[in-house]
């Protein structure tokens, strides 16, 4: 399975707001073994919001989206959404009724809160008050970090792929003299290496089979100079 993550703010891009929602949602999306093909920040702007989703919806499994909900001025992400796939919003009758269950009447709620993209299924805030939704492919969720964790691990269990195995070597070496040990283990193994230089040179090798992959570690830690 392989997703796009799209959050959506200006405060994002003005760098106002750091956008730890896709670093999380990155690391635990890897832990369930789905593929995150591409990370997109938006601003909060209907037809960018749109015309992202709708490249994106194409190319991937599943396109998660957080950010910009609510009813306030600038909270268009639900519109944005709607018009990608040529939906109206709508009052969502479910959701708003979980809402007066939450203790919102309806006096209490601004106007637009519980409006979806038609034939959205909400998915309902815990933390806070604005409901999230799925609409085809598409994960709408909160921008407010406490709200999004919560909303997604609600819906976790939609997305599953193959676990990917993990191992690490630090080499004290120039990222530049490893090359040839990087071509070796990937011609003899069925992995990808990944070069992350530092102060040390971090090499990451991964694969589908975790046999494989502690195989190729050892053969590159019995080649390369360790870092103590």
């Amino acid at each position: 399975m392989n997703v796009a993550v799209v959050t959506v703010g200006d405060e994002l891009l003005a760098g106002q707001t750091t956008n730890t929602n896709a670093a999380w949602l990155g690391e635990r999306l890897d832990e369930r073994g789905v593929s995150v093909e591409r990370v997109t920040t938006v601003p909060d702007r209907i037809g960018e919001i749109a015309r992202v989703i709708d490249e994106y919806r194409a190319e991937y499994d599943a396109v998660i989206v957080t950010g910009g909900l609510g009813p306030t001025h600038d909270d268009v992400t639900m519109e944005g959404v709607a018009a990608a796939l040529g939906r109206d919003l709508e009052e969502h009758a479910e959701a708003l009724a979980w809402l007066e269950e939450s203790g919102y009447s309806r006096d209490d709620l601004t106007a637009g809160t519980a409006d979806l993209p038609a034939g959205a299924r909400a998915v309902h805030n815990d933390e806070g008050v604005a409901p999230g939704a799925v609409v085809e492919d598409i994960y709408v969720l909160p921008g407010v970090p406490a709200e999004m964790k919560r909303m997604f691990e609600s819906i976790e269990s939609e997305f599953a792929g193959a676990p990917t195995y993990r191992e690490e070597v630090v080499a004290d070496e120039p990222e530049s003299a490893l090359l040839d040990r990087i071509a070796g283990v990937r011609d003899r193994f069925d992995v990808s290496v990944g070069s992350y230089p530092g102060n040390s040179v971090r090499l990451v090798v991964q694969g589908a089979d975790e046999e494989t992959v502690a195989e190729a570690a050892a053969w590159l830690r019995e080649r390369v100079e360790l870092a103590e």
